[in-house]
C-alpha cells in the first residue's frame, strides 16, 4: 500500500476516485497529439518503440495510468475495472 504523501499524488482524487478504468492500447488519434503521460508517475504512452503502449484509461481516453501505478493506487482510488475496449 502506498502512503498518502507519495510523490505521485497531486490531487488526482478529484477526477479519478471510483472511476471506471479500461485496459487499452494507446493509439494516436490526432495528428498533433503523439503521446500521453501516466497521470501519476508521468511515464509516457505513445506508438514509439521506447514508450509504453498499453495502460489503463478512463472511458473518454483522457486520463492514462500505467500498470505499476494502477497496482499501487487501485485500493486507494477504488477503481472499477471494465473489459478492454479498443
Amino acid at each position: 500500500m502506498v502512503e498518502k504523501d507519495d510523490w505521485r499524488l497531486r490531487g488526482q482524487e478529484e477526477n479519478l476516485f471510483k472511476k471506471k478504468l479500461y485496459l487499452r492500447t494507446w493509439k494516436q488519434v490526432k495528428e498533433d497529439w503523439d503521446h500521453d503521460h501516466c497521470d501519476f508517475c508521468w511515464d509516457k504512452f505513445s506508438e514509439y518503440p521506447e514508450d509504453m503502449h498499453e495502460g489503463y484509461t478512463t472511458e473518454d481516453n483522457y486520463s492514462w495510468i500505467c500498470p505499476k501505478c494502477v497496482e499501487d493506487f487501485k485500493d486507494m482510488f477504488q477503481w472499477i475495472f471494465e473489459d478492454k475496449k479498443d
